[in-house]
């Protein structure tokens, strides 16, 4: 095969379809490295290609259309100018592919008849098939182009069309499970311990096909290849080593390198499945490119087979889709809002606020594109020349790639890195769900650094008191803390260098957040909770803890047994709430919904918001209002009650004087041998007076704490009257899920969604603070995001 190779010299690089040097430009760059990919590995001929050739003549609404590389079938064809074959759109920045941004090659390839169509950078490359009837949103996708040997050959090519990755999560939660299936038939695993094969198999294969940039999928063909080359080439020389490895066994321990700082696997961790059911579960899984498949529907295909594998005895882990979507989409969680889940389970909270979010984002990138692109080609684009035309397309090119880059969570400052890495987190005290939650996310898209295997009780990382805007969570219902369980030294955070890391992010409340646990070693765990003392529920912690990490005005959503918000024994736990946070939305969900993952309690969703300092000083002082003015209805009694008590404390002083003298004269009389018994009668008579007056103190005393405990009571009614306000209540019968897990027809939640939405929009219930961001060009031709007066550059051109 052909070896071409990319020269570049004094900031030029050859282009071998124009035959000269170029300056050495981002996009050039990528353009000549994947020409070379397209000759060294593909087998395509530099005379079947040309360079940026223009489609004379098309349209794409305004301009001529263009296409970066062509391909056709032969030379033959391109000399006589019949339809390419391959159209290739490249881009100079390492962000995510839109195929909206690639309108000038996806037009050629719809003018041009190509059969298909190629967009890449230096990250990704994703392979496109043309068909019928073609705009560049019904592009479908495919796993991999034809070589150049492939062109003649109609069959390969139609089954290359036919590997589609525009699959639906069905298909891949259909084929996760027959991957399941054939680990349970050949290894004999438990469902759980199936699924963490799987799930390193999964990272294996993304880990190679990141490495490919979009390039090549991970395939049974490509497994049994490497295998060939390692055997006969590598393991003799570890051999020799003493560090001799199966190559599935090397594959995986490279895998777990490359996810080290994401905490996915332990240290000791092996494939435990024969390389015979790796070998079929490649196989299966040949036709997706986990790389880059959208988010959407590989995270949710993921999540589904998690909820099928763990039914059961971990099915409190999961809380059903139509759950997590209405709760989070009640609290409308915005850019920039710090989010936690203490109990996150499969992170199914975390990953819904985090879609939630990034939605939000590229809708409002979307629209800056927009407003960018209309400003660049003015109101004359149509008469403008060719010339004109061609450069505006360049300026459009570039606005795309720098606003892109807002969208890729590993560019650094861009909207979504700053959502991936300081605005999701979460604990759960199971680690394998942890381990699960972390995966979870990262097939969803990201966000998941924030995430650790730690009692959600206790603080960790960023994870600490009145440091969260919005808080979502499903916690364990009917599981007690025991009394006896004490803060030890293994709870304490040692890591110093990661002590450092987290000081310099958090400040010093980070040293604050580090005293919970340092500053009680030895003590109970529910000394360190207010309710502590009053109930040892995990639900009731949780909803303490929940209250705690919050800011001032944070919101927080929690699934909840009903018996929290209706049980006699729990009202001490509601008064505490009421004191401290507003109820914003109580929603009784249907028993039927928790049923398939084995809950038997009856569940409500519970809505509160925290006050903020203006409501905390606000209800003190109807808190304060309240008890003066109970207090003065009872005054009479609270004053005969206090005068009994303090006659009895001056009755109590004069016995006792009385006592003293009485044994005195006692003791005279009795030296003196003189009659006693009228002194001692007198004493008798003055100690039955005190213990006369100590009980009728000790009554007034009672019955006074008794009239403070009333006048308390009494006080409850008054305060709420006073601090009033209205509570939304709503009872929901079908809430989109059955019994059995399945979806229901007749699922009533996105109807209260919209009526609370209006609800709370025309009450105020809460502030939501939208930073505006805009974006522009700077007289040198860089483009930036400016928000709040604060300029941050997008691209160097």
């Amino acid at each position: 095969m052909a070896n071409l190779e990319v020269q570049e010299k004094d900031g030029k690089i050859y282009c071998p379809l124009k035959g000269k040097w170029l300056i050495a430009k981002p996009e050039e760059k990528v353009r000549q490295k994947f020409i070379a990919t397209l000759v060294n590995e593909y087998g395509y001929t530099l005379d079947q290609m040309a360079q940026e050739l223009e489609l004379t003549g098309s349209k794409r609404g305004k301009g001529h259309a263009f296409a970066d590389i062509v391909i056709w079938k032969s030379k033959a064809d391109k000399d006589a100018m019949k339809d390419a074959f391959i159209i290739i759109e490249t881009k100079a920045e390492n962000v995510k592919l839109h195929v909206e941004d690639y309108y000038q090659g996806s037009n050629y390839a719809k003018f041009s008849g190509a059969e298909f169509f190629v967009a890449s950078n230096e990250k990704e490359t994703k392979f496109f098939t043309v068909v019928r009837g073609f705009i560049p949103r019904e592009l479908e996708e495919v796993v991999a182009i034809p070589t150049a040997k492939d062109v003649v050959n109609t069959k390969k090519i139609e089954q290359i069309k036919n590997q589609t990755k525009t699959f639906t999560r069905e298909e891949f939660t259909k084929t996760l499970q027959a991957c399941h299936n054939i680990i349970r038939n050949n290894d004999k695993l438990s469902p759980e311990a199936a699924f963490d094969e799987i799930s390193k198999l999964l990272f294996m294969k993304i880990r190679y096909e990141r490495q490919q940039k979009g390039a090549k999928v991970f395939t049974k063909e490509e497994y049994i290849a490497q295998a060939d080359n390692y055997e006969k080439n590598v393991r003799p020389g570890l051999k020799a080593a003493g560090m001799d490895l199966p190559y599935m066994q090397n594959l995986f321990n490279t895998t777990k390198i490359e996810f080290k700082d994401d905490h996915l696997f332990e240290e000791s961790d092996e494939i435990k499945i024969r390389e015979n059911s790796f070998i079929q579960i490649l196989k299966k899984l040949q036709n997706f490119n986990l790389s880059d498949t959208q988010d959407d529907v590989k995270g949710i295909a993921f999540e589904q087979f998690l909820g099928t594998t763990f039914r059961g005895e971990l099915g409190q882990y999961f809380t059903p889709r139509t759950i997590v979507d209405f709760m989070t989409e009640i609290l409308d969680p915005q850019e920039g809002e710090v989010i936690c889940d203490p109990t996150c389970g499969s992170g199914g909270f975390l990953i819904k606020a985090f879609e939630y979010i990034r939605e939000k984002i590229e809708q409002d990138i979307k629209d800056a594109k927009n407003k960018l692109r209309e400003s660049l080609e003015g109101d004359d684009f149509d008469s403008k020349s060719e010339k004109e035309q061609s450069e505006i397309n360049e300026k459009i090119d570039a606005m795309q790639t720098a606003l892109n880059t807002e969208l890729d969570t590993s560019v650094e400052n861009s909207r979504m890195y700053y959502l991936s890495r300081n605005c999701i987190y979460g604990t759960d005290a199971n680690p394998r769900m942890a381990r699960t939650s972390k995966m979870n996310m990262i097939m969803h898209g990201d966000g998941h650094g924030g995430v650790h295997h730690h009692d959600g009780l206790l603080n960790v990382n960023g994870i600490f008191e009145e440091r969260f805007d919005v808080i979502l969570t499903n916690p364990p219902f009917g599981q007690n803390v025991d009394k006896n369980q004490r803060i030890s030294e293994a709870d304490k955070f040692t890591d110093e260098e990661m002590k450092k890391k987290y000081k310099k992010k958090y400040g010093i409340a980070y040293d604050e957040a580090l005293k919970q646990v340092d500053d009680h070693i030895g003590k109970t765990l529910l000394s360190l909770y207010d309710l502590g003392s009053t109930s040892t529920l995990t639900e009731v912690l949780f909803m303490e803890r929940c209250l705690h990490l919050l800011k001032k005005g944070g919101r927080m959503g929690m699934v909840l047994p009903e018996g929290v918000l209706n049980n006699k024994n729990l009202q001490t736990v509601r008064e505490y709430f009421e004191g401290r946070a507003k109820i914003i939305l109580i929603c009784s969900i249907p028993q039927d919904v928790f049923i398939a993952a084995g809950a038997t309690v009856k569940p409500s969703l519970v809505f509160m918001r925290k006050f903020t300092a203006d409501e905390e000083s606000e209800y003190a002082k109807c808190k304060a209002d309240a008890l003066a003015e109970i207090t003065a209805l009872h005054q009479i009694e609270i004053e005969m009650l206090d005068n009994t008590i303090t006659k009895a404390d001056t009755l109590t002083d004069s016995l006792k004087d009385d006592l003293k003298k009485a044994q005195a004269r006692l003791k005279q009389a009795k030296k003196d041998k003189k009659n006693t018994s009228k002194i001692e009668a007198e004493i008798a008579t003055i100690k039955k007076e005190q213990a006369d007056n100590k009980l009728n103190k000790k009554a007034a005393e009672k019955e006074l704490k008794e009239l403070y405990k009333q006048i308390e009571e009494e006080t409850k009614p008054v305060i709420k009257k006073k601090f009033d306000y209205d509570i939304p209540i709503a009872k929901i019968d079908d809430a989109g899920i059955t019994t059995t897990g399945a979806a229901s027809e007749g699922n009533q939640l996105p109807q209260l969604l919209s009526e609370y939405s209006a609800y709370r929009t025309q009450n105020n219930l809460w502030t939501i603070i939208n930073n505006e961001v805009t974006y522009a060009m700077n007289t040198d031709g860089k483009y930036y995001r400016c928000l709040n007066g604060q300029e941050v550059v997008l691209n160097e051109q």
